[in-house]
């Protein structure tokens, strides 16, 4: 897998995934759409902790600097 997240793009991806997990864990958000956000959260953060997001490869997006 080639990365194609870049910094900034993981620090965006992991605060979205703090803020649906506030918004899961203090009540605020229930239901399915809690789970739902709560999944989402885990992706997020999944995807930016081995900086590699499989819909950018399909779409053909890359945040990542280029490499010398």
């Amino acid at each position: 897998m080639k990365k194609n997240v870049g910094n900034i793009d993981k620090l965006i991806r992991f605060v979205l995934a703090a803020v649906f997990a506030a918004l899961y864990f203090t009540g605020t958000v229930t239901g399915t759409l809690g789970m739902v956000l709560l999944v989402a959260g885990g992706v997020l953060v999944a995807t930016s902790a081995i900086s590699f997001c499989p819909l950018y490869t399909l779409l053909g997006m890359n945040t990542c600097p280029r490499e010398k």
